[in-house]
C-alpha cells in the first residue's frame, strides 16, 4: 500500500504500527508540504469508537494534546490525520528496574497533566492513559493521544454497564468495578505512570490481567517510599494520593494535578466582545467673567445716549415754542448730570411784561398785550433714594457742560 494517495492528497510512506484497530502511516501531505501521521480503520474495528476518537480530538487543541488535522473517507475505510510525533512514546523511555531521572519525570508528570487539565475541562475523559499513549514532539514535548475510548460528557458510552475499558496495569478501581470512568479515574492512571517513572515498575504486576484489575480494583498499593527511599517527597506524595481507592480522595482532575506540579493554570479562551469606546471624562467648565468695558468707551457710549436725549428734548420744544407763539414765555431750565446720580436743581419760571412786539422763529407778529404782574414759582429739590444695597462703587467721571439755544430758551447740558 506505500506509496498509494488516499484522498488524493496524503502519500503513504512508511508503516508505523498495526493492530486491530487499524494502521498507522507515516504520510505526506501534498498540499501543505508537510509529514503527517495518517490512522486507517481496521477491517474488524469499531467505526462508531474510530468516531468517537475524532470527535474527542477535534474538541482539543492544546500544546500537549496530539492535533487532529482531518478527518474523512477513503475507499469505504474512515480515516484520520494527525500531527505526526517523531520523538516516540513515554513506553519507548521506560525500562524495568530504572526510573527516569527526576527532573525528566517531572517535566513529564507536569505536561501530562496540563494536558488532562485541558481535556477535563471541556468534559472529556481519556479513559485509557498509558505510557504507550504518550507521545513526544521533535522538541520532547509530551502530547496525550489516542482519546479511541474517551468518554466526553453528556454523551451515551460505547459499552454496556459492567464491561471493562481501559489497559489493566493502568485500570482504575472504579474502572475495575465496572463502573463509570470520571476526571478522577484518569487521575489513577496518572498515578500508575508517576509510580513507574520514579520507581521503574508498576505498583501491581500478575501474570492474568484478570487478576491484575482484581489487584486494582481491591489491593492496597505500596507507597512510593517503599520502593525507592530517595525519590523527591513532593513527587512520591502526589503518586500515592492519585493511587486512592476512593476517588474522593484523589486530586479531583488534571487540574488539580497540574496546581500540585507548579503548572501554571489552564487558559479558558473567553467569547469575544465588542467593547464600548470609552466614556469621556467628566469636564468641570467654570464660569469667566465677563470682560469689563473699558472706561472710555464707557463715557463715549453715554455721551451719545445724552446727546441723543437733548436733541430729541430741543426739537421737542422748538415745536411747543412755535404751537403756542407769543403766549409762552422765556423759560430757562437747568439740567446737572452725573453717573448714575441724577441731581434735580431749582427751576426758576418767570413771567414779565410782554412787549407789543412777540418775536417767532417764523413769523413777526405785532399784538397788544396787557401788562401782567411778575409771578415767581419756587421748587424745592429733593435728592434721589439711595440704593438700599450696593456690589460696586464707581469713581464719578468728569463732567462737560453742554449749552443749546432754540429761539429764546436756553438748554444746558452736563454729560460725563
Amino acid at each position: 500500500m506505500a506509496e498509494q494517495v488516499v484522498a488524493d492528497r496524503y502519500r503513504l510512506e512508511r508503516r508505523l504500527a498495526t493492530s486491530r484497530m487499524g494502521e498507522v502511516w507515516l504520510a505526506h501531505d501534498l498540499e501543505l508540504d508537510r509529514q503527517v501521521a495518517l490512522k486507517l480503520l481496521g477491517p474488524e474495528a469499531d467505526p462508531a469508537r474510530f468516531q468517537r476518537e475524532a470527535y474527542a480530538a477535534a474538541a482539543l487543541s492544546h500544546p500537549n494534546v496530539t492535533q487532529l488535522f482531518d478527518y474523512g473517507s477513503w475507499e469505504r475505510r474512515p480515516y484520520m490525520v494527525l500531527e505526526f510525533l517523531p520523538g516516540g512514546t513515554l513506553e519507548d523511555r521506560l525500562r524495568e528496574g530504572r526510573p527516569l531521572p527526576d527532573a525528566e519525570t517531572e517535566r513529564i508528570a507536569r505536561e501530562i497533566a496540563t494536558g488532562l487539565a485541558h481535556a477535563h475541562d471541556r468534559r472529556l475523559v481519556h479513559r485509557d492513559l498509558k505510557p504507550a499513549n504518550v507521545l513526544f514532539d521533535a522538541d520532547g514535548r509530551a502530547k496525550i493521544a489516542d482519546f479511541g475510548i474517551a468518554r466526553m460528557g453528556g454523551a451515551g458510552t460505547l459499552t454496556e454497564a459492567g464491561t471493562l475499558l481501559g489497559t489493566a496495569a493502568y485500570i482504575s478501581p472504579e474502572q475495575a468495578a465496572g463502573e463509570p470512568a470520571t476526571a478522577a479515574s484518569d487521575v489513577y492512571s496518572f498515578g500508575v505512570i508517576l509510580f513507574r517513572m520514579l520507581t521503574g515498575r508498576l505498583p501491581f504486576t500478575a501474570e492474568v490481567p484478570l487478576e491484575l484489575v482484581a489487584m486494582h480494583r481491591n489491593a492496597p498499593p505500596p507507597p512510593v517510599a517503599s520502593v525507592r527511599p530517595d525519590a523527591p517527597p513532593q513527587l512520591a506524595r502526589l503518586a500515592d494520593a492519585s493511587l486512592a481507592k476512593d476517588p474522593a480522595a484523589r486530586p479531583r482532575d488534571g487540574s488539580a494535578l497540574a496546581t500540585a506540579l507548579g503548572a501554571a493554570p489552564a487558559i479558558v479562551e473567553a467569547p469575544t466582545e465588542v467593547l464600548a469606546p470609552p466614556a469621556e471624562p467628566t469636564a468641570v467648565v467654570r464660569p469667566q467673567p465677563l470682560p469689563r468695558r473699558p472706561a472710555r468707551r464707557r463715557r463715549g457710549v453715554l455721551a451719545a445716549l445724552l446727546l441723543g436725549l437733548l436733541a430729541a428734548a430741543a426739537a421737542g420744544l422748538a415745536v411747543a415754542l412755535i404751537g403756542h407763539g407769543s403766549s409762552s414765555s422765556d423759560t430757562t431750565t437747568t439740567t446737572t448730570s452725573t453717573h448714575r446720580r441724577t441731581t434735580r436743581s431749582t427751576t426758576t419760571k418767570s413771567t414779565t411784561t410782554s412787549s407789543s412786539t412777540s418775536t417767532s422763529s417764523t413769523s413777526t407778529t405785532t399784538k397788544s398785550t396787557t401788562t401782567r404782574p411778575t409771578t415767581t414759582h419756587h421748587t424745592t429739590t429733593r435728592p434721589p433714594p439711595r440704593p438700599t444695597s450696593t456690589t460696586t462703587t464707581e469713581p464719578t467721571l468728569p463732567t462737560t457742560s453742554t449749552t443749546a439755544t432754540v429761539g429764546s430758551t436756553t438748554v444746558t447740558v452736563t454729560t460725563p
